[in-house]
């Protein structure tokens, strides 16, 4: 597996990753049935998304929305070809993972110390360590593990985060065994430049390892980074159904780039996903429902470009 240092190609396939039901629903006090858990996971896979991050193998008592991991993932519907993905920040959490049926794990540790201690507890050092016996946890259970790095574009605690660090992560990640890199965006700090600082340093300091972008769309700037993404050849990338999400363990954290509203950018680019825009809008609208409260995408609002209105049915200037 490698990764396309050029532009992504016009017309190529990019992969976008649905992090919602993880993601977004982590940070929701009341908590979501895992029946309703399970039919929106269903209903993405039916709109053509093909890769999930599920739900999260953590402790109950940090994140309890999700301590219903195991139920959700025996119930979901997998169709041909999909990638079922999990996060996990510890050794419990992979030793669980890889008896619960998913494809990926995605392991998170972060570029800034102070978030670490603040996200997992332990210092940048000891995660990097706890990672090998996760790696290998994972890889006897037959089990891909993506390499996460929150904050890799500045932390809200510290401030800036040098690429270097970014790309010193990536190469351990790298040489253990990690299919890909994801760096994460955590509260909305990235910008096209240091996007683009970051992907240079990986590929300095870790040649050939794939990467993933995660992005917030905290100042909104979120789809500008993607610009930036593709412009190197990158071509995976996380989103949230209708803008849900933020980290619960970092001050400021908003929701993730909308699936819908990316799917949307990539089309009118010239891109594939796979996705069905329409089928999706209608995953996002029951994902409002059972959330209960407008949710920030914008596509899901409007429709795509080319929707047309009846004018009769439009209301019209006086004068």
């Amino acid at each position: 597996m490698t990764d396309n240092p050029g532009p992504a190609a016009r017309g190529g396939h990019v992969t976008v990753c649905e992090v919602g039901p993880r993601d977004g629903f982590q940070a929701e006090e009341t908590f979501i049935p895992t029946d309703r858990k399970i039919a929106i996971v269903d209903g993405l896979f039916a709109a053509g998304v093909r890769h999930v991050q599920v739900t999260s193998f953590v402790s109950p008592r940090a994140v309890p929305q999700l301590r219903d991991a195991e139920e959700v993932l025996s119930g979901i519907t997998r169709p041909p070809g999909a990638v079922v993905a999990a996060l996990v920040a510890n050794q419990k959490g992979a030793e669980r993972a890889g008896t619960a049926g998913v494809d990926i794990v995605h392991g998170v540790l972060s570029a800034s110390e102070t978030h670490n201690l603040k996200n997992v507890n332990r210092p940048v050092a000891k995660s990097l360590e706890d990672m090998k016996g996760i790696a290998a946890t994972l890889s006897g259970a037959g089990v891909a593990i993506e390499g996460g790095i929150a904050t890799a574009f500045g932390c809200p605690f510290e401030g800036p985060v040098p690429a270097e660090r970014v790309g010193r992560i990536a190469r351990a990640y790298q040489e253990l065994g990690a299919v890909r890199v994801s760096l994460g965006d955590t509260t909305g700090m990235a910008t096209p430049l240091t996007v683009a600082a970051a992907i240079r340093a990986i590929r300095e300091a870790a040649p050939g390892m794939p990467i993933g972008l995660h992005f917030h769309n905290t100042r909104g700037v979120g789809l500008a980074c993607v610009m930036t993404g593709l412009s190197m050849g990158v071509t995976h990338y996380d989103a949230s159904i209708g803008g849900l999400g933020g980290c619960p363990f970092a001050a400021g954290a908003t929701g993730n780039i909308c699936t819908e509203d990316l799917v949307y950018l990539l089309a009118e680019s010239g891109y594939e996903t796979g996705i069905d825009l329409d089928a999706l809008i209608g995953v996002a609208e029951r994902t409002q429902e059972t959330i209960g409260r407008p949710l920030p995408g914008q596509v899901m609002k409007a429709g795509p470009r080319l929707r047309r209105h009846d004018p009769e049915l439009t209301r019209h200037a006086a004068g």
